[in-house]
């Protein structure tokens, strides 16, 4: 295999029926900037009102093509397709709900996502929202860029960045508004919590943000002393000084609930019990841990101490 198909770019645009994604699409296949004649692959995974015209002149180095059922886009049948059309890049309009897992589980080893791209209707997205929320939660936990559309001047702008921001701290969010006008989301959001302080205390309210953020940018809390509230886990595998401290976190629904902990070093931890909630003060390294077999947060125990579990014991992001 050459180098060529060891790596070819994905753009994957996500969002709903009516999201604004062909639209995008076919501005960017207009824009000389970005087509300059590489042989693309469109994979189609759904109709909207909008169509794309094959006679326009954008589209003579473009190859469609259309799935209608998640199950049939497997890993052959992408990387098949891809061969025949000579393809240097793959674009992806994919359908808002399929599971967005289900494309990652099919997409060829070679294929690299070089952007992903997460479109809403601003009018529509909170109702998606509270009715299917592991499917927009999925999307927007992934997208690099995520753009709201069809706003009006009254349109809650504030809803649609907590929306963002409570699934994905570093996507680029874009407002669009009917007139055409666009707008880049520029708030800023503190952390709860002062990593400036003596002492980073966090609150259990905060764990989930607090896991998010040390696991995304580990490179600041680098001789960081931290107190957080644990569950523990301790395992006859590990080393005598080794346990593990987290909490159990809520991404967008109860089916995603996974436990999520530090490797903590300390050299009573055989005396700690599995299930057992301890409030933990520790000094953070950033190093290679027998836990994460590759470097990561590695928490120095100063002191451990008896403690009530949160009142929810479930963190989340919201």
């Amino acid at each position: 295999m050459n180098n060529e198909q060891q790596d070819l770019p994905v753009y994957l645009f996500t969002g709903f029926l009516e999201a604004g994604k062909t639209k995008f699409i076919k501005e960017s296949l207009a824009d000389p900037k970005f087509n300059e004649g590489e042989k693309t692959l469109l994979v189609l995974c759904e109709e909207g009102i909008e169509e794309y015209d094959e006679d326009e002149a954008y589209m003579k180095n473009v190859t469609v093509v259309t799935f209608e059922d998640a199950e049939e886009m497997t890993e052959e049948r992408l990387r098949a397709r891809a061969a025949r059309a000579g393809a240097e890049r793959v674009i992806v309009e994919y359908n808002g709900m399929w599971n967005l897992n289900d494309f990652f589980m099919a997409m060829p080893a070679e294929w690299t996502i070089y952007q992903l791209m997460f479109f809403a209707d601003a009018q529509t997205i909170i109702n998606y929202n509270a009715n299917m929320r592991q499917l927009v939660a999925e999307k927007i936990q992934a997208c690099d860029m995520a753009v709201f559309n069809r706003l009006s001047p009254d349109s809650d702008t504030d809803a649609l960045h907590k929306l963002v921001r409570g699934l994905n701290r570093s996507a680029t969010i874009i407002y669009e508004y009917r007139d055409g006008a666009i707008r880049y989301d520029d708030v800023e959001d503190p952390l709860p919590f002062d990593l400036d302080a003596d002492v980073v205390r966090i609150e259990d309210r905060d764990f989930a943000l607090f896991f998010r953020d040390i696991s995304e940018e580990p490179a600041k809390y680098e001789g960081k002393t931290v107190s957080f509230k644990g569950l523990i886990a301790r395992d006859a595998r590990i080393p005598k000084d080794l346990f593990v401290a987290g909490r159990h976190i809520m991404t967008c629904c109860e089916a995603d609930i996974a436990y999520n902990g530090f490797a903590c070093v300390w050299k009573d931890a055989a005396s700690l019990k599995s299930y057992d909630w301890r409030q933990i003060e520790a000094k953070v390294r950033i190093e290679k841990c027998a836990i994460y077999k590759e470097k990561g947060p590695v928490f120095y125990v100063t002191s451990v101490s008896a403690c009530e579990k949160p009142e929810q014991e479930v963190a989340t992001f919201y």
